[in-house]
């Protein structure tokens, strides 16, 4: 009977942590542009040089990321395990304002965006 409670208490503890973790997500709706995250840092941008150079970055290997009207960048993300580059998704806005909804994980300062919707 022991084993059996321990299994019990553990199984739900577990499923109770997995809750809380799909959890920290808060749903956001972002409006912004696509751009690439070396120009997204360390130029200052408030907007991309132009669709044709976030374009040039992004197929170098460069990750495309959302530059919100506040400042704040959102690097995107995948929810699934194996995790995948989202610069598909993107390529095609890559350079342009777009709206996001999604689910925004926080993490000391940083943002990692589930993109659930991409609209211009």
């Amino acid at each position: 009977m022991t084993r059996l409670y321990r299994y019990l208490t553990t199984a739900t503890l577990g499923t109770s942590l997995l809750a809380f973790a799909q959890e920290r997500g808060a749903n956001v709706k972002v409006t912004g542009w696509v751009l690439d995250s070396a120009c997204a840092y360390t130029k200052g941008l408030d907007k991309p040089i132009g669709v044709a150079c976030a374009k040039a970055c992004a197929r170098n290997g460069s990750p495309l990321v959302l530059l919100a009207d506040d400042g704040t960048i959102y690097m995107p993300i995948d929810a699934a395990t194996p995790s995948a580059s989202q610069n598909p998704r993107l390529m095609p806005f890559a350079g342009e304002r777009v709206t996001v909804t999604g689910k925004d994980y926080k993490r000391n300062g940083s943002h990692g965006l589930v993109m659930e919707t991409i609209t211009k």
